[in-house]
């Protein structure tokens, strides 16, 4: 049986390297985004909200991804300041991952800049993984104008534990035998599903670096962790992984859309928005082939890689938008137990073209509105583009 081979593709600073390439790509004059201080956030004019990525001449004034626009205009006051753009990521996110399929159909997102790949029986005769890793790395920068690092490994937690190693556009391996020299050097910190409050528990048990964690008494890590969390992080700091890469799937015939978020959804609020932007794109799909559907899924992974689904079927058949977003948000609601979500979609199935309907004594002139609605939206999108307009649930005000 040949040994896996995982890598692990991650963007550097990805929405401010998007952002340059594609102002490159415009004519947009002015010197490159990546090579001044400049971060990806909030509003220049208005000065809040936060930083979301960073260049590296910003990385030397100490800013930092997640700081108050205010707190890094103090340490550079030259800062440039770009608002965020969503579409445009997701373009460029598709662009990559497109890119990596042709390699191998094993990709995985794992968010918006992210993702593994196995490359397990793909790999040149001749050429080691690193080789290998490096022909890809620079395809990219050549291709798609933008750099990454590229993590090997045997699994996706090393892999991904070594593309966070030096940075950027950087190649690193970290194979089970390198794990003492390469990883358990590192400190706690740097653990992946290691965050500030586990850190915290781990340093007042005396540990500072991942080798500290290895070595130390599993069940010590359950009494202060809980048994899960404490055998997690005892598997992870051995470099224990045996996750498949997970190709994203259609459930069965039917139209689908997901998105693998740059920020885990923590809010119900936040998952309606996603899962209306999600119902627009599946029912104008259905509307687009005169095609509608009598069952809707709804599917959610987390950051563990855990998947869940909910699914119901409808008395009538529908492509109406309101229709499967408010079917999906009450199959959201029943599935969702508050754990951050990484991945939200919607699967519309048991198509038909036949346009009969059942009578229903809860029908309303309303519905049909709604379908005369849509079909104005169809056509002002047909005509002018996909962002010629936009529900107002889909715009989220900015807090004060």
């Amino acid at each position: 049986m040949k040994k896996r081979i995982i890598f692990h593709v991650d963007v550097n600073s990805a929405y401010l390297s998007w952002e340059a390439v594609e102002r490159i790509k415009n004519g947009v004059k002015g010197t490159d985004l990546r090579t001044i201080p400049s971060i990806i956030g909030g509003d220049m004019e208005k000065r809040r909200g936060v930083v979301l990525a960073k260049s590296t001449p910003a990385k030397k004034y100490n800013i930092i991804t997640g700081e108050p626009i205010q707190q890094a205009l103090q340490k550079c006051p030259d800062l440039v300041i770009v608002k965020p753009n969503h579409d445009m990521y997701c373009k460029y996110s598709k662009k990559l991952l497109a890119l990596l399929r042709e390699y191998t159909q094993h990709v995985e997102p794992f968010s918006i800049d992210e993702a593994f790949m196995d490359v397990t029986g793909k790999i040149p005769c001749g050429k080691t993984p690193r080789e290998f890793a490096l022909e890809i790395k620079k395809r990219i920068k050549r291709d798609l104008k933008f750099t990454v690092n590229i993590g090997v490994s045997t699994n996706k937690l090393l892999a991904k534990m070594a593309s966070d190693f030096k940075k950027p556009d950087k190649v690193h391996t970290l194979f089970p035998e390198e794990i003492e020299t390469k990883m358990w050097i590192l400190p706690v910190e740097e653990l992946f599903m290691v965050g500030k409050s586990t850190a915290k528990t781990l340093r007042n048990l005396g540990l500072k670096t991942i080798g500290d964690v290895a070595h130390l008494d599993v069940e010590i890590l359950k009494s202060h962790l809980g048994n899960k969390m404490g055998e997690h992080i005892h598997n992870n700091a051995w470099g224990i992984n045996d996750d498949p890469v997970e190709v994203e799937r259609p459930m069965n015939k039917g139209y689908g859309n997901s998105v693998t978020l740059s920020e885990d959804i923590r809010d119900i609020e936040d998952g309606y928005r996603v899962l209306l932007s999600l119902s627009e794109t599946v029912a104008g799909r259905l509307r687009e082939n005169d095609i509608k559907c009598y069952c809707i899924t709804v599917e959610t992974k987390d950051h563990k890689f855990i998947r869940q689904t909910r699914q119901t079927t409808l008395l009538n058949a529908t492509n109406t938008t309101n229709v499967i977003f408010e079917t999906a948000c009450k199959l959201l609601e029943e599935l969702w137990d508050g754990t951050p979500i990484r991945l939200l979609g919607i699967r519309a199935t048991k198509l038909t073209e036949d346009d009969y309907e059942q009578l229903s004594l809860f029908d309303t002139p309303k519905d049909k509105k709604l379908e005369k609605l849509d079909s104005m939206l169809d056509s002002l999108r047909s005509k002018f583009g996909d962002n010629v307009i936009y529900r107002a649930s889909l715009v989220k005000e900015e807090e004060n």
